[in-house]
């Protein structure tokens, strides 16, 4: 049996691997238009930013050493021009002599990837404008960081691969600005979630100009004049991370089905529409995990996974692909952030009924030195409780819970099973209530009437005419740093002694500073015969959306 795959890297590799694990016998061919079969695309920021100091640690697999291992034919700088199912034939070009040749295959894989886009914008074709996808194209950074000495670039696009090259271009010396189309960096996260990263990001030096988006280009005698949506601003050179799309015109060439979007079609078993064509990784559409419907979730891990799976079922083994939720992590200077499943963007695309929680909990132990809180929220099914998304924001320990939680919507966990997880404890790792077992407490909480919620988005309409009581329970000390119009103050531990203060017979809306001690205050009031609300996530959730809701840095404050 002859197999030939196109593309390596992720999905392509992977699958050349383990059909060598599972037969022995069978005859490889791997195909790689590029220099480098199996690289750390994930790793490009990290060598340009210095963190990794070895060009050679980005490579993860040689031709040379594929071939050893795996006794796989690695041809690169070979491009797979035409595929002719009906005779199993591909055509190649050797791009280093200009041969054209054909092979023979009995099983064939595609595995293309995805490029980056590059909008259609005047001058986007400068040489001081670059993408990151490839080693090359990271080699072609660092020359140009090295030779050219740049003092400032923008970052057009506020995604996972923007941020990261972010912080290196500021840890290489230069002045970094991040321009988004969007109102919030990270797409995945919603805006409240968002807010505590805008606020980092620029106590770290990082300029953001959101709600603009890129529309010309245009070299001058000091670098680059970049216009904009909504005014223009100058800098030495310019990356574009908006995005990426299936490369897929090899597919499209030999009648592979693809979806609007341009990406490859299969089934669970990575087949296509055409007999012993599979298609993995970047270039195809997945169904996701959580909603069941057609997606595009161009990630490593998932990519590995469907190399093997399809590597499995040509070698006769039942395997399937489950689909993919988007779990994903980003580590931004020491800032983590990291998300599964959906959003509420996405729940509400799906159409499905949810609630949501937040909590500001402490990566470990509140007595053990070196801890810190983090933001997560949580959103679930209101009639099945199943847990559909989660959103960390925070400093230590952020990545371990996301893993927890997104192992539990793999399974299929309700909110509330959470409140039951038995995870390891030790007070420098994280605390006998876990943040995890908080967000299920916290959910029970919701789900059987102990506690009612009401939102930061709500506060501006909460009635300020009598009819209802807002009421904040921090302390003065807290209270002085700042507070919100209307709320009277009365402080939790006193609140028992002044409910002669607050009239009976109206609803009561509380808040804290995270969310806590307002339950806490909800707690006595509905004991005492009150309707208690709570505003999740506190006044510090409150605070930070308001305030990045306002700043003036959402005007482009270079624009001219």
């Amino acid at each position: 049996m002859k197999t030939i795959i196109i593309g390596g890297v992720a999905g392509g590799a992977s699958a050349a691997a383990r059909l060598r694990r599972l037969d022995e016998k069978a005859e490889i061919l791997l195909l790689e238009r590029g220099p480098y079969i199996s690289f750390a695309n994930c790793g490009l920021p990290y060598y340009i930013g210095g963190d990794i100091t070895q060009k050679e640690n980005l490579t993860l697999q040689t031709p040379e050493s594929f071939r050893s291992r795996f006794r796989v034919d690695v041809r690169i700088r070979s491009e797979a021009t035409e595929i002719h199912p009906e005779n199993k034939i591909v055509r190649i070009r050797n791009l280093e002599t200009g041969e054209t040749y054909d092979e023979k295959y009995d099983t064939l894989i595609l595995s293309p990837g995805a490029e980056p886009i590059r909008p259609p914008v005047e001058g986007i074709e400068s040489s001081r404008v670059f993408t990151l996808r490839t080693i090359p194209d990271t080699m072609k950074i660092k020359r140009f960081l090295l030779e050219e000495k740049p003092r400032s670039a923008v970052i057009v696009g506020g995604g996972y691969i923007g941020m990261e090259m972010a912080e290196n271009l500021k840890k290489a010396g230069l002045s970094v600005t991040i321009v988004e189309k969007a109102d919030h960096l990270i797409a995945p996260l919603d805006f409240d979630m968002a807010a505590d990263v805008h606020r980092y990001a620029k106590s770290e030096g990082i300029k953001l100009i959101l709600n603009n988006g890129l529309k010309s280009v245009s070299e001058t005698e000091e670098g680059l004049k970049i216009g904009l949506e909504q005014g223009s601003l100058s800098a030495d050179m310019l990356l574009l991370s908006v995005g990426v799309r299936p490369e897929t015109s090899l597919a499209a060439g030999c009648g592979i089905r693809l979806n609007s979007r341009g990406a490859i079609v299969t089934d669970s078993q990575m087949r296509t529409n055409i007999p012993d064509i599979y298609a993995v990784g970047d270039a195809v559409e997945i169904q996701d995990f959580v909603t069941g419907q057609p997606a595009s979730i161009p990630l490593a891990g998932p990519a590995n996974k469907q190399g093997r799976i399809a590597a499995d079922n040509i070698c006769g083994l039942e395997s399937s692909y489950s689909g993919t939720q988007g779990s994903a992590v980003l580590r931004f200077f020491q800032m983590t952030v990291a998300t599964t499943g959906l959003n509420e963007r996405a729940a509400k695309a799906a159409s499905l009924d949810y609630d949501k929680t937040y909590l500001y909990s402490a990566s470990h132990a509140s007595y053990y030195p070196g801890g810190s809180n983090m933001s997560i929220k949580i959103l679930w099914d209101k009639k099945s409780l199943r847990l559909l998304g989660a959103q960390i924001v925070g400093f230590d320990g952020v990545d371990k819970r996301m893993d927890v939680l997104a192992t539990a919507i793999r399974f299929g966990a309700k909110v509330t099973d959470l409140a039951n997880l038995e995870l390891c404890y030790a007070p420098p790792f994280g605390s006998a209530k876990d943040p995890v077992n908080m967000a299920g407490f916290v959910a029970e909480n919701v789900i059987t009437g102990k506690l009612r919620q009401f939102f930061w988005e709500d506060v501006e309409s909460l009635p300020r005419d009598g009819s209802a009581t807002l009421l904040d329970v921090r302390t003065d000390t807290e209270r002085a740093r700042g507070f919100i119009d209307g709320f009277m103050h009365i402080p939790l531990d006193s609140l028992r002694d002044h409910l002669d203060q607050i009239p009976k017979g109206k609803p009561v809306y509380v808040h804290c500073h995270s969310g806590l001690r307002s339950y806490i205050a909800c707690r006595i009031l509905m004991g005492n015969g009150y309707e208690c609300y709570n505003l999740a996530g506190g006044w510090r959730l409150y605070e930070s959306v308001i305030h990045e809701k306002t700043v003036p840095e959402y005007i482009c404050t270079q624009c001219k």
